[in-house]
């Protein structure tokens, strides 16, 4: 499996879908693009299917403007979790969505996704709460009002694709408040007691295959309850050399 954990990999503010080529991205990407491949995009909530395929259509519209194509593209969601199985098996590349990282949690569960992709040979990019979703246990850093409560749960078993959890959007959220409470130095740092969090803006990622792990870009560290400048833009680290 090739893995791209991406915070997004478009290019902001533009006035269509394109791909950002920030830290290499699209390059790295196009080196283990599938050539007219079939794209499965999977949901992060079930019952919005026309949020669901209106992301997809970004995306595959992003993705033909480097000249990357599909062959075919299917969405699973809530209206075909029978489907599950046969969608995988039979997709080249996959997209795991943005949006609520416990919604989506949910979801990837009902459908036992973790276990349907352990043996996957194709492509997976994350998205956000998609690539969240991918650690073996996620941080799911609260997002939506009341979360910060503690009785909410923080930490749910993941996909298993990787060992990195990641913060995406640092550059939106570093400030935020939610619940009158700041969002990293008085609740995710505190979470980061005995934990090891990634934050990251747009336009950074990791790269995981076979033999490596690799963070491109600028990030910080989340742990023990600091918060630390990691690497800069135009970095590349090999997770191997991490400590």
């Amino acid at each position: 499996m090739y893995l791209f954990l991406t915070s997004s990999p478009f290019v902001e503010d533009a006035d269509r879908p394109l791909l950002s080529n920030a830290n290499g991205f699209v390059d790295n990407i196009r080196s283990v693009f599938p050539p007219l491949g079939s794209l499965l995009f999977i949901c992060s909530d079930p019952a919005r299917r026309d949020l669901t395929c209106r992301f997809a259509s970004d995306v595959i519209s992003a993705f033909s403007s480097e000249g990357m194509y599909f062959s075919s593209f299917h969405v699973l969601d809530g209206e075909n979790p029978e489907q599950a199985a046969e969608l995988v098996s039979s997709s080249d590349f996959i997209v795991l969505a943005g949006g609520h990282v416990p919604t989506q949690n949910a979801f990837f569960r009902e459908i036992c996704l973790g276990r349907l992709l352990e043996d996957f040979p194709g492509v997976v990019m994350g998205i956000s709460a998609g690539t969240m979703n991918c650690a073996d246990t996620v941080y799911a850093q609260p997002e939506e009002e009341g979360e910060s409560d503690p009785s909410f749960p923080r930490f749910l078993p993941g996909l298993g694709l990787t060992g990195v959890n990641v913060l995406p959007h640092y550059q939106k959220v570093r400030d935020a408040f939610l619940d009158g409470r700041r969002l990293f130095e008085d609740i995710t740092c505190s979470d980061s007691w005995g934990n090891v969090f990634f934050a990251l803006p747009d336009g950074s990622y990791f790269y995981q295959d076979e033999h490596q792990l690799l963070l491109f870009g600028q990030s910080w560290c989340v742990r023990d309850g600091s918060i630390c400048p990691l690497t800069r833009d135009g970095d590349v680290l090999n997770m191997a050399d991490f400590s």
